[in-house]
């Protein structure tokens, strides 16, 4: 009996998804462990390469081979690959600098970014208990934020521009997967990382734009890079691994089940982040977080259950990035 359920599309695709977001909260807690030694670039650029021998080399060929490179669509991928890019970065400057479950709450209202902004680009209709979902999430970040207290810090701003950047890409680029691969949108993706984190790495990788500051977020974008040490080499794989995997893990939940089913089991990250705030780092959230912490997660599961009632899915494609 307990084969049976496991084997089912719908569990298996759930299992996916909770397995995509442990895979990715811990590479999100071993960069942040990372960031006060090695520049941003320096760690997506190492994560990115390792991404790629591993889509190429087991992914790619599990789906068809590498033909499936081959895309009259690659403008849309590389533009693709840029938002999640700005959201990839955005979101690490977040982490680096606060609590991990505070960046990590904050970046979870991409899916009310993706419901508000599809009514003015795909013209979709959004109902008041929607707009108050959207509201509520809103208004979680402006707790956890705390704009005009001592509390408040201008790099709590990056979550959400990162949340901001992931909506955007997917209003402006969801029919791209009715025609491409998962290991194909991914491969594009990792060569976007590459090449932007080169082209970063080639001006600013001498560290010669930190030089008289102490600002840990500039520094986690601007200084030098070095030569990792043994341990953190093997750390720095280890994202990589974790960043492939994740990837295919989460699109293979998307294939086996309906994404309103799949969804709002992508919330597991945030517990997760939570967790591995208090033990690796011990960030415990106190009580307004928990607050903005629990608007943010209760908004974002009612548009996930207003969408599955109403035959939507708007925001339920990918609440988050998935080739992180």
């Amino acid at each position: 009996m307990l084969n049976q359920i496991l084997l089912r599309p719908g569990t298996l695709g759930i299992l996916c998804v909770l397995a995509a977001g442990v895979t990715f909260s811990t590479s999100d807690m071993l960069i942040k462990t990372l960031s006060g030694d090695y520049p941003l670039h320096q760690i997506v650029l190492i994560r990115a390469v390792v991404a790629l021998v591993i889509i190429l080399g087991v992914f790619m060929p599990l789906e068809g081979g590498h033909k499936n490179l081959r895309s009259r669509r690659w403008r849309l991928h590389m533009f693709r690959g840029l938002c999640v890019v700005v959201a990839n970065m955005a979101f690490f400057v977040g982490i680096a600098a606060m609590p991990l479950g505070e960046a990590t709450a904050i970046f979870f209202v991409a899916p009310l970014f993706i419901t508000a902004l599809s009514v003015p680009f795909l013209g979709e209709r959004v109902g008041v208990r929607r707009w108050l979902s959207v509201a509520a999430g809103l208004i979680g970040v402006v707790i956890i934020m705390r704009p005009g207290t001592e509390a408040f810090r201008y790099v709590a701003l990056a979550p959400v521009l990162a949340a901001f950047a992931y909506a955007s890409m997917q209003i402006t680029a969801r029919k791209l997967g009715m025609t491409e691969r998962a290991s194909t949108m991914a491969f594009y993706v990792q060569v976007t990382f590459l090449l932007i984190c080169t082209a970063s790495g080639l001006v600013v990788g001498d560290g010669r734009f930190t030089e008289g500051t102490d600002n840990p977020t500039l520094l986690f974008l601007l200084r030098a890079w070095i030569t990792p040490t043994q341990t953190d080499g093997a750390v720095l794989i280890g994202v990589g691994v974790l960043s492939a995997f994740g990837a295919y893990l989460i699109s293979q939940g998307y294939r086996l089940a309906e994404a309103t089913t799949v969804a709002p089991f992508e919330y597991i990250a945030l517990p997760l982040a939570m967790l591995w705030g208090v033990i690796v780092f011990d960030e415990w959230p106190d009580a307004i977080a928990l607050i903005g912490i629990a608007l943010i997660f209760g908004s974002g599961l009612y548009a996930f259950w207003r969408e599955n009632v109403r035959g939507a899915n708007i925001a339920v494609d990918h609440p988050v990035p998935r080739n992180r």
